[in-house]
């Protein structure tokens, strides 16, 4: 079961992009489908095609909101994969509740406290961070673990030594023990 929504970042310039993403909610892995300043019906199947071409995932479900950018050529993007796309009700934005979570942490944790001047500059923030989000990240609902970490969390030595990266321009810090 997957869910998709959009999100929208201003930018210094004062123009407003539009971020289409996935969610896979078994895993909480995110995918970044497509960013543009005009997301009409066309744009958005073509996203939902351009996501699907390398998809490998058994996907039975696709929650969406009623946004008219999610026209009925978006849906039968899906009903070739098998996907059933369930639409939420008018409202009620609780029905997409992992889809509203992930944006809620991607503007706490990366966009608030970054100026984007355009949309290159965005694309690489939002492809770095997904790359830690996905990868490194600790998910409470994953018990600790990122969506890509298939094995358990292990304890570290107390005396462990740990090295410090940043990401993200310098917003994220992740941390790991020193081989």
């Amino acid at each position: 079961m997957i869910a998709t929504d959009f999100f929208t970042v201003d930018t210094v310039t004062l123009r407003t992009y539009y971020v289409l993403f996935v969610i896979e909610l078994d895993t909480r892995w995110v995918h970044l489908a497509g960013i543009t300043t005009n997301p009409d019906g066309p744009w958005t199947a073509q996203a939902a095609r351009n996501l699907l071409m390398n998809w490998n995932h058994k996907t039975r479900f696709v929650i969406r909101d009623r946004a008219s950018q999610y026209t009925r050529t978006f849906d039968n993007v899906f009903a070739a994969i098998g996907a059933d796309v369930i639409s939420s009700p008018p409202g009620a934005p609780n029905t997409n509740a992992f889809a509203e979570r992930w944006v809620r942490t991607v503007r706490h944790e990366l966009l608030d406290p970054t100026l984007i001047w355009n949309q290159r500059q965005l694309r690489r923030l939002l492809d770095e961070y997904l790359a830690h989000y996905n990868s490194h990240r600790p998910h409470r609902s994953l018990a600790q673990r990122s969506p890509d970490d298939t094995q358990p969390a292990e304890p570290i030595e107390l005396n462990t030594r740990i090295k410090r990266s940043t990401v993200c321009g310098g917003l994220i810090n992740e941390y790991r023990p020193t081989a």
